[in-house]
């Protein structure tokens, strides 16, 4: 009935929440001059020089390879052929400023700053001979060739790297774990899917975010559980924990977020979000994201509790309650261990903000109340309260469904 009841809410929810074909405005980071995408390309580097920073020609494109003249200037010359685009098959100079560069053009003992002086300015990209990288291409405005490019560097090339780390992935949770491990990648590709597809969409056609991220939860928990441990009771004692739990987490982060006055305004991305997309909640985003965040260890917790339970009730002359009481031990023993992978897990990716305010000289009370770390202990405690409560949750709905001392329906 539970689950039924879910399935609605989730059919509803996405008819009532479902993405537009509508286009939407490009932040000023991502366009061109003329106001489309940003174009990229890709691009190798060929070769590297010292040379003066106004020799070089940087990001115009020449059919023939540029002769630049080796001074042992201040700037490092980088020629790129570029991979990609209009301008295949070309070459491009860029010009990358050193440290010494910082006191102008003098010898390199007169670099002022961090680092040594043939080390690139901070902010600037350290490339060698062979790398593989990614050029932004913008109108040069040239009345002589008013198609023309100008090129600059975008980013490195992570393809292939990226693509052996996946392959690494997938191997190694599929020889563990063999056809649930499968199933459990499918189910992961499924999830990424719903959130590429149609969370993200959805949001950005102004959408309530939070009925958006509690739709996308609910759906994807619907298929990465039954897709990875196959269709059971256990599985969906499982299922009606982790969303119980799900609910709960929502009325937690709302409760959060509202009680430590979270704006959501002190991350870049978000202000440029609000920027362009006006009718975004941030609020509803830090909530949705709260949300979202807590799936995969709830499912973690749930389908461990699920599994003890039925497995407990299995013991000759085991009763429900007997059940109960023997997987909320097993439970408090996966709390005490999850929490740390939880709370390590909010630490770990908030670390560069941990460093800068180290070194910020404020005192330790005032950094902790700001919004920036505010938010990750908001995550983290609202995570640990609602992974707490799946435990008792979850085992009494499994103890609800167990045949007691039987064998257990699967």
């Amino acid at each position: 009935m539970v689950l039924a009841i879910a399935a609605l809410f989730i059919t509803v929810g996405a008819i009532m929440t479902w993405p537009s074909d509508d286009d939407h405005p490009i932040p000023l980071q991502f366009q061109s001059s003329d106001g489309g995408p940003l174009k990229i390309y890709d691009a190798t580097v060929v070769s590297q020089t010292r040379a003066d920073c106004s020799v070089i020609d940087s990001g115009t494109p020449t059919a023939e390879y540029p002769m630049i003249p080796t001074t042992g200037g201040p700037c490092i010359a980088t020629v790129l052929h570029i991979d990609s685009g209009p301008d295949s098959g070309e070459y491009a100079a860029l010009s990358i400023p050193t440290n010494a560069a910082q006191s102008g053009s003098g010898p390199a003992s007169q670099a002022v700053g961090t680092g040594a002086p043939d080390d690139p300015q901070p902010g600037q990209p350290s490339l060698s001979v062979d790398d593989q990288i990614r050029v932004s291409a913008m109108p040069s405005h040239n009345a002589d060739a008013p198609d023309s490019s100008t090129y600059a560097f975008y980013d490195y090339t992570r393809g292939s790297p990226l693509i052996f780390w996946a392959v690494a992935f997938v191997l190694a949770i599929v020889v563990v774990a063999t056809w649930r491990g499968l199933r459990a990648i499918v189910g992961l590709a499924v999830a990424f899917a719903v959130l590429g597809f149609f969370t993200l969409p959805s949001i950005l056609d102004g959408h309530d975010v939070v009925l958006v991220a509690l739709v996308s939860a609910a759906a994807i928990l619907f298929v990465v559980l039954y897709l990875a441990h196959g269709v059971s009771l256990r599985t969906s004692a499982a299922l009606v924990g982790t969303l119980a739990s799900l609910v709960v987490a929502g009325f937690l982060s709302n409760a959060a977020i509202a009680s430590l006055q979270l704006t959501g305004l002190s991350a870049d991305s978000t202000k440029s979000l609000q920027l362009y997309q006006g009718t975004l909640s941030l609020n509803g985003l830090l909530l949705a994201g709260f949300v979202i965040g807590t799936l995969g260890v709830l499912n973690d917790v749930t389908i461990t509790q699920a599994s003890a339970t039925f497995e407990l009730a299995a013991m000759p002359g085991q009763t429900r309650l007997g059940a109960f009481r023997a997987a909320m031990r097993v439970g408090r023993d996966h709390i005490a261990s999850t929490v740390y992978t939880l709370v390590f897990a909010y630490a770990g990716s908030a670390l560069p903000l941990l460093l800068l305010f180290s070194v910020a000289a404020q005192p330790v009370s005032s950094l902790l109340t700001s919004e920036e770390v505010a938010i990750e202990l908001a995550r983290a405690f609202v995570g640990g309260i609602a992974l707490a409560l799946s435990v008792p949750l979850t085992t009494a709905v499994a103890a609800a469904l167990v045949v007691p001392g039987g064998k257990q329906a699967e």
